[in-house]
């Protein structure tokens, strides 16, 4: 016997090849056959009565039905979809039975508020599905791809490493890549959620889904399409769409068990009443059916999941990235966090800071030597200072026969007159001198001994040092002309930030770094934390995050994504500064704040509260609803269409209550 070589397919349930209708059309058209119905029962005509409201029951509760049973048969388990068909078959049968047609009303009322409850919810939703979809709009589908010979339109999924692109003004750009060519500014709200536009030229990335401002830009691709920025974005986003939270995992834990509690109440509410109170069979199975519809516990389960998706919509829109529910539930409860220093409340770019000049020196002059010096150095210091000068429109001075000693500083010639920079004992040593040879028996001149240091510079420097500032000293032929400090600049958000945080819940702020404890505390004063843990390695940061977690019970971590990745982890959120598409930053945490926003922190905390206020206003409102209907019907005041109306009501109403989140 021959046998192919693909796997055999699944057995499917006989009722999945069957055709699906359309929600919102299947109950538009149970709502017609409905009228219909009842119109015809109305005027005598009823067994053309019967017949359309058994195609009502057919066309609006064919869904609802093949849910319920496909549960029932591949998962063992009851849903609130079957309930409401059995309770609506069971109106249609003892309404047959007893010849009181009303009841078939009664049951194609129940599956038409049901249908159309289920279409509401839906077209509900797709205003959260609709923010996923922009994201995917926000790129164009094809590119303009040049070559040393032609200009061509490529789609962009064809683009490969190394192609050159050209982005002409106001054009989306189609991918990630590196600028070649041009200058222009580009508009990454979309993307970083940054209100103003961003200057970019030659060396800079720039990001597919942002739009290119008033210059033509080329463009070389250093990564594929599909790891660009956005299509991680929509990936994250979608993935968190697909993860249930714990709290929404527990709610369909006990749906489970609470729909068969349901059951078994109704299979008891159907034969003790005519036994202990003489009701009549008719009563009896009329309530119970009421029982089934009231008691589904519908509105409790979307209490969580349209709110937290909301939020994470609410979220992409204004740069923070959450990458399930979970963290974002989570977020509401945090209680303490934790900031690295570098990078997070700080810059992490060095700039000069301070420039004091010595007397009767012009603190132009000061800067112009230091920074003609300095732009023969690649150190990071350097740039500073050369930025600094460029900043200040000042041009830079042709030197000679400039040297670099390491770890001391540089020397070169101006005009013939040595100048230096560094530390202070190499500006003040006595520049080099051609010497010949002595004559037999002549001794050496004696080096004479460089001259002191000013005392005012001095204690100055030293004053500058205990701050966490790197001192750099200048001088001309061995005379001071003033120093320069460089430092990490703390960021101008991480303070008016840090004052919003305690009104907000949060009981304490800690500033980790692995740098010393001086530059820690003036950054710790600049900003406001609370306490400041320095000298620190990965593992003691770490060990930092458990203590807070042992002191306080949920602490979030916020940092780089990359040094802090073992911090992040082990804090209940990990928050990361995106760096504007960090791949560590978007792999290791829980929350991306998009474009180095720290001030974006504050909105995560909003989002996170508010989603935890309103899912505990919807189940307050589910459960105040469920109980409020069997009251009604145990006493015998509650019709059948008026309980599916109230279930059903309750339903759509915490759906679009957790919607509230996509507005303002």
């Amino acid at each position: 016997m021959v046998t192919s070589g693909l796997a055999p397919q699944t057995q499917q349930p006989w009722w999945r090849w069957l055709p699906t209708f359309p929600e919102a059309i299947s109950a538009a058209t149970c709502g017609l056959l409905t009228l219909l119905g009842w119109l015809a029962l109305g005027g005598n005509w009823v067994g053309v009565g019967i017949w359309v409201l058994l195609a009502a029951y057919v066309i609006g509760g064919f869904d609802s039905a093949r849910e319920g049973l496909t549960t029932l048969w591949q998962e063992r388990e009851l849903d609130v979809d079957l309930l409401m068909i059995v309770a609506a078959l069971g109106a249609a049968i003892l309404g047959l039975w007893q010849q009181q047609y009303y009841l078939l009303v009664d049951g194609a009322v129940l599956i038409l508020i049901f249908a159309t409850s289920g279409a509401l919810e839906s077209i509900a939703m797709q205003r959260t599905e609709r923010n996923i979809r922009s994201l995917m709009q926000l790129t164009p589908d094809t590119a303009r791809i040049i070559t040393q010979s032609s200009e061509r339109i490529v789609p962009t999924s064809q683009l490969q490493v190394g192609d050159r692109i050209l982005i002409k003004p106001g054009e989306l750009i189609p991918t990630d890549g590196l600028i070649q060519s041009g200058h222009s500014t580009v508009n990454q709200a979309p993307i970083t959620g940054e209100s103003i536009p961003v200057e970019k030229a030659i060396g800079d990335e720039v990001f597919a889904g942002s739009i290119n401002g008033t210059g033509a830009l080329t463009v070389e691709l250093h990564k594929p399409p599909e790891s660009s920025l956005i299509q991680r974005v929509i990936r994250l986003v979608e993935q968190a769409q697909s993860t249930a939270p714990p709290s929404q995992q527990f709610l369909e834990t006990f749906e489970r068990g609470y729909a068969k509690i349901i059951v078994g109440v109704a299979l008891l509410l159907a034969f003790l009443p005519p036994l202990l109170w003489q009701w009549s069979w008719e009563t009896t199975l009329y309530r119970m059916l009421v029982f089934l519809v009231v008691a589904s516990p519908c509105a409790l389960m979307a209490a969580i999941m349209p709110t937290l998706l909301a939020g994470i919509a609410r979220g992409a829109r204004q740069g923070i990235l959450f990458k399930d529910g979970a963290q974002l539930e989570t977020m509401g409860q945090v209680q303490a966090i934790a900031f690295d220093k570098t990078g997070t409340l700080t810059t992490g770019l060095l700039q000069v800071s301070d420039l004091i000049p010595a007397p009767s020196v012009e603190p132009d002059q000061l800067l112009q030597i230091a920074a003609s010096l300095e732009s023969y150095s690649e150190h990071p210091i350097a740039k500073a200072v050369v930025q600094a000068a460029q900043r200040q429109n000042l041009s830079l001075l042709p030197l000679q026969s400039v040297q670099a000693a390491v770890g001391q500083g540089i020397a070169g010639m101006l005009d013939r007159v040595p100048v230096r920079l560094g530390k202070p004992t190499f500006v003040m040593a006595e520049p080099a001198v051609a010497v010949g040879v002595s004559p037999a028996g002549a001794s050496r001149p004696e080096t004479p001994l460089p001259p002191p240091l000013p005392s005012t510079l001095l204690q100055t420097s030293q004053q500058l040092e205990q701050a966490g500032k790197t001192v750099i000293w200048v001088s001309q032929h061995q005379q001071v002309l003033g120093l320069l400090a460089v430092a990490d600049q703390v960021r101008s958000t991480a303070a008016p930030l840090l004052k919003t945080l305690r009104p907000l819940g949060i009981t304490t702020t800690v500033m980790l770094t692995g740098d010393n404890d001086a530059t820690a505390q003036t950054v710790a004063q600049t900003v406001g934390v609370d306490r400041v843990c320095a000298n620190l390695l990965p593992e003691d940061k770490v060990s930092v995050i458990q203590h807070l977690q042992q002191q306080y019970r949920t602490v979030a971590m916020v940092g780089d994504g990359i040094n802090d990745a073992p911090a992040l982890a082990q804090a209940a959120v990990g928050i990361a500064m995106g760096g504007a598409g960090s791949d560590v930053a978007l792999e290791t945490a829980d929350i991306v704040l998009m474009g180095d926003r720290l001030e974006k922190l504050e909105q995560a905390i909003r989002i996170g509260q508010r989603s935890r206020r309103i899912i505990r206003q919807n189940i307050a409102i589910a459960l105040t609803s469920i109980i409020l209907l069997m009251i009604a019907n145990f006493l015998g005041e509650l019709t059948l269409p008026a309980g599916v109306l109230g279930h059903e009501g309750s339903t759509l109403l915490v759906t679009l209550n957790g919607l509230r989140l996509l507005r303002g």
